[in-house]
């Protein structure tokens, strides 16, 4: 059994959005080992950011940072951990 650690596993639950489908309900993720995974939502999906929640996929843009919950293989709940726009204003560019 392998521990890990909180560092690596915040990194590991942390997906980045690739593109956003609101017309078919679908986003596409990339994970941390860069394979990219088209998710399912539903008219339910709750999207959760500052700006507030909402069951709009549009909020969320490409590049956002976020942790997904899924039930029966559809998305139920996206976090929006990290927008793009602040991703590219941090210290680390």
């Amino acid at each position: 059994m392998t521990t890990q650690s909180l560092t690596e596993w915040l990194q590991q639950s942390r997906l980045l959005v690739v593109a956003v489908d609101p017309a078919v309900s679908r986003i596409r993720v990339r994970g941390v080992e860069e394979v990219c995974t088209d998710l399912s939502c539903s008219d339910q999906t709750l999207v959760v950011s500052d700006e507030g929640a909402g069951r709009d996929l549009g909020a969320l843009n490409p590049g956002d940072i976020v942790r997904v919950e899924s039930e029966a293989g559809r998305a139920t709940r996206i976090v929006v951990v990290r927008r793009v726009w602040e991703e590219l204003t941090s210290p680390e560019w």
